[in-house]
């Protein structure tokens, strides 16, 4: 389940836009169809041979009907691949939602059967098992920045292992369907598979210009220095700002170096050493076909991680630090698709970027900005350095305005004919990482797709013929279920902060949420644990004591020992949150039901997350608390029944 489940996520993401600004939409999905699978598990109708068939219908749909940006102006932005326009964004968006949910209702519904042949913790215990295998097995397709085809061949190969005996031929169709249309995919010329992106490159045959896109979206384009400084000559503003002392650049930074321009530029000006930082591997590779191939410069050290990160771990200070528009393109943190650069705009990350300046040192940023966001970063800048940035404007594309934001350690930035003087507007911080949002509130955008979604599921749960009355008395462990995910998405977003947003991260933290629970239910099995009032009283001091703890003060530690207290602070309210889930579990009657009723939890958790747009991710402590709360008074409730 959890190995198709990223997959999809992955993969859909890769074929729509749409998703880059629905970050959770295919995770609360498949919530939702695991869901209904456990409800269905008791039903003599065998869900499990339409879950290939549904799977060849969402492969089919997305590449039939993909959403990519091909003009950033004008009325077509968006083309629907080999059709003139996209679908609507709803038709879209809802029939991959109702293949995903039909996806993974076949998958649980053979592991809901599962679940009744052994005790309730047992059967829990097994499933965390084959979790952690799931993350596992994609961990390592990413790291090996395999194709889709890799994907595809080994969920297949698992869903023919589930229908084991029962496989039949027409079984087989649909699962070759997949195959085939992802081995297309996966073959197409120019397509490069990095852990984040779906990447097409084409070199011009006439310049030998590099064109980049990722997930349908266009990215960059490696042009020569020369062809720069005459199409896009903001690339060298930054150096006329340099100060006296610093004519000669000793070390340059560049974050989000990308396939090279930026580094190009500063071998160029004659910088002697660059640190050039870039998070996505293949992205960096891509830089070979450069026209003027940076990086095989010897002043040139390459750096595959996040620039927060590097910024938190590296000793060095440079004469120039420049942020080369590293935009991930999407809008939003969300536990399934993290952005990777929204904590490299905080006002924490640009105190950093400063304290590794050199005395008269300079930094940059660069980028397509919105007027509000301008507003935000210039705002920003103004307040890490006491002075307002120089700012140069270039061309427009869209409603967004090219614009290069200057500072000097030492004082004003020389050379300067234009200081920002506009309004500014509050600065994101660690906490409230959302720099693309003009505010703090919820879009009515996400207001009305939450909407749509708890609707659906909802409609969903009763049309599949599972009676909600079956979940009645455990209402406390969808509650649960909602809690738990406010807690996981915690910990994924501090974890991003701490070590990076990297799927590395990412893949570790999922992977010790699972060995908590895992040592929670090992815990469960073994020892007669006290009564549930004072789990949930340790539960509370456990959530005190992640909310007390400061996020600066763990960023100020060193790697070794920051990692451990983090690991401490984090997981402690994982692993008891989930001795009381185990403890409910096992004394349930119907573990199919309750599992159900936790999942559906899960959904409305995911719903609540975006509280974090207005409060910060912080403030979901008190949310999960209270949620807490309500299943304690609720099992209290139903506990003579």
């Amino acid at each position: 389940m959890l190995f198709v489940e990223l997959a999809l996520i992955r993969w859909t993401a890769a074929n729509n836009i749409d998703l880059a600004y629905l970050t959770n939409f295919v995770l609360l999905a498949s919530f939702l169809g695991i869901g209904v699978g456990f409800l269905r598990a008791g039903s003599e109708y065998d869900l499990l041979p339409l879950a290939g068939v549904a799977l060849a219908l969402l492969v089919a749909f997305c590449l039939a009907f993909p959403v990519e940006l091909v003009q950033f102006t004008g009325p077509h932005q968006l083309s629907g691949g080999s059709f003139a326009g996209p679908l609507p964004e709803r038709l879209s968006l809802g029939v991959i939602s109702l293949l995903t949910v039909a996806v993974m209702a076949g998958i649980a519904q053979t592991v809901g059967r599962s679940f009744a042949a052994f005790e309730p913790l047992e059967a829990y215990r097994l499933d965390i098992l084959g979790s952690l295998a799931g993350i596992g097995i994609f961990s390592g397709l990413s790291f090996l920045q395999l194709p889709p085809i890799a994907w595809g061949a080994i969920g297949i190969v698992l869903l023919a292992g589930l229908l084991g005996p029962r496989l039949r031929l027409w079984h087989l169709a649909p699962l070759g369907v997949v195959l085939a249309l992802l081995a297309v995919e996966s073959t197409q010329a120019n397509l490069h598979w990095s852990p984040y992106y779906k990447i097409k490159a084409v070199q011009s045959p006439r310049d030998r210009s590099l064109h980049v896109s990722v997930n349908n979206i266009p990215h960059q384009t490696a042009y020569r220095t020369a062809e720069l400084r005459r199409l896009e000559p903001f690339y060298f503003y930054p150096y006329r700002h340099l100060h006296r002392r610093h004519a000669r650049l000793d070390k340059v930074l560049v974050v989000g170096a990308g396939t090279g321009n930026d580094v190009a530029v500063a071998l160029r000006e004659g910088a002697r050493h660059i640190d050039a930082v870039e998070i996505d591997p293949e992205l960096q590779a891509l830089g070979r076909f450069h026209p003027n191939h940076p990086y095989q410069s010897s002043r040139v050290s390459v750096h595959i991680d996040d620039g927060r990160a590097f910024l938190d771990q590296t000793p060095n200070r440079y004469d120039l630090i420049l942020f080369a528009l590293p935009d991930t393109l999407t809008l939003l943190n969300g536990q399934s698709s993290l952005r990777l650069e929204n904590y490299l705009f905080t006002i924490e990350a640009m105190r950093a970027a400063r304290d590794h300046l050199k005395v008269g040192g300079t930094f940059t940023m660069y980028n397509y900005y919105e007027p509000f966001l301008l507003g935000r970063y210039a705002g920003t800048l103004r307040t890490v350095y006491g002075a307002a940035p120089c700012v140069e404007l270039g061309s427009r594309l869209g409603g967004r305005r090219q614009a290069v934001l200057t500072e000097n350690r030492s004082g004003p930035a020389p050379n300067c004919r234009d200081y920002f003087a506009g309004p500014s507007l509050a600065a994101a911080t660690d906490d409230w990482p959302f720099p693309y949002l003009p505010g703090r509130t919820i879009p009515s955008f996400y207001l009305d797709w939450l909407a749509l979604i708890l609707g659906a599921s909802l409609f969903i749960v009763r049309v599949a013929g599972a009676p909600l009355r079956r979940m009645a008395p455990y209402l406390d462990l969808a509650l649960m279920g909602a809690a738990f995910l406010l807690l996981e998405t915690k910990n994924i977003v501090q974890f991003a902060l701490l070590f990076g947003t990297t799927w590395f991260v990412n893949s570790l933290v999922f992977a010790g949420v699972l060995l908590s629970v895992l040592a929670a239910v090992e815990t469960a099995r073994s020892v007669r644990l006290p009564r549930p009032v004072y789990l949930y009283a340790l539960l509370g001091a456990a959530l005190v004591v992640a909310w007390a703890v400061p996020q600066e003060s763990l960023l100020a530690l060193p790697l070794l020992p920051r990692f451990l207290a983090a690991t401490a602070v984090a997981f402690a309210p994982i692993y008891l949150a989930n001795l009381i889930f185990s403890q409910r579990f096992r004394d349930t009657a119907s573990s199919t039901a309750a599992f159900a009723a936790n999942l559906l939890g899960a959904i409305v958790g995911g719903t609540l997350e975006y509280t974090a747009l207005i409060t910060g991710y912080r403030f979901l402590l008190i949310l999960t608390g209270a949620l807490y709360l309500g299943a304690y008074l609720i099992r209290r409730r139903l506990a003579p029944a």
